[in-house]
């Protein structure tokens, strides 16, 4: 995996990646640091960079990761455009944070392509690449071999996600875990929650869906859920949209598909049993939504992901 380390960089965007895919969690990443060449690299934030490759990293990188840098819409050097070219044309996995995707986006690699980036920077990257689909609205977003990031912040989601779909959620949940992070916070959920929107409220549905977490064998409705935040359906219905970037409903079946990915790795039982368990009734209905929401059947997830039975 290499991490192409832009004039620039935002600290906690470097140090996100190399915190997640630590050869510590025992898991098999190896990143890279590198830039134009091997040697200093100005940071910013007070931090600058010494790496000890130069773009030679891309030429045998499974994966290849460009935090933000300084000046995104600012001329790159084409040398750096050159080499996210040719790997991308050998396959290897295309990773943005932040304003990383302007030079996914000057490479070419974004065009025709949904994408994100920091809302601040989300209008220049549409008006300076206007072959891209920008979604200033969420935290990812996952075009399969191309992956771009929001804010900064955000790329501790994104990097969560290339776990679970290199490893299953289990091991992307024990990640989290160890670095005090929310385990799971899908690329629909909005970038930031508008101001238009009372503090305590949003404290309220926090609540509401921890409790929806623990409950979610039950027959939830949107109506039981606005009762436990203390507010109409529609209130509650319009607030959660903004707060999360789904519907209660849309929610609820992602978070029952979540944790039907975790009995699938690390217990024996059957569909229909987790079906039952996970609130989604039959195994026929358990297959469908995986199928729509992962694009693969719960058999072979499992037997991606499985072997870890308790």
């Amino acid at each position: 995996m290499a991490m192409l380390i832009l004039p620039g960089p935002s600290p906690l965007g470097v140090g996100v990646v190399t915190q997640v895919f630590a050869p510590r969690h025992g898991l098999d990443y190896r990143v890279v640091p590198c830039s134009v060449q091997a040697g200093p690299v100005p940071g910013r934030d007070g931090l600058d960079y010494h790496v000890g490759a130069g773009l030679e990293a891309l030429e045998t990188a499974d994966t290849v990761i460009v935090p933000g840098f300084r000046n995104p819409a600012g001329p790159i050097d084409p040398r750096v455009l050159d080499a996210l070219r040719t790997a991308a044309f050998r396959g290897t996995r295309m990773v943005s944070t932040c304003v990383g995707a302007f030079a996914l986006a000057a490479a070419g690699l974004l065009d025709g392509r949904r994408a994100t980036t920091h809302w601040q920077m989300a209008p220049t990257l549409a008006r300076e690449y206007p072959k891209v689909t920008v979604d200033d609205g969420v935290l990812f977003v996952d075009e399969g071999q191309v992956l771009t990031s929001a804010g900064v912040a955000a790329a501790l989601d994104l990097c969560l996600h290339l776990i679970r779909r290199d490893h299953g959620v289990q091991a992307s949940n024990r990640i989290a875990r160890v670095m005090v992070a929310a385990p799971y916070r899908s690329g629909g959920q909005a970038q930031y929650v508008p101001r238009s929107i009372p503090e305590p409220l949003g404290d309220v549905f926090a609540a509401t869906r921890e409790w929806a977490l623990r409950h979610l064998e039950e027959p939830l409705t949107v109506t039981a859920m606005a009762r436990h935040a203390g507010v109409s359906e529609r209130t509650f219905g319009r607030r959660f949209v903004e707060d999360t970037g789904y519907t209660p409903m849309q929610w609820v079946l992602r978070a029952r598909v979540d944790l039907a990915r975790e009995m699938l790795e690390r217990t024996g039982l059957g569909v229909d049993q987790i079906a039952a368990r996970v609130g989604v009734g039959t195994g026929a209905n358990l297959r469908m939504h995986f199928q729509r929401i992962l694009g693969t059947p719960p058999s072979e997830y499992r037997k991606t992901f499985g072997g870890k039975v308790a």
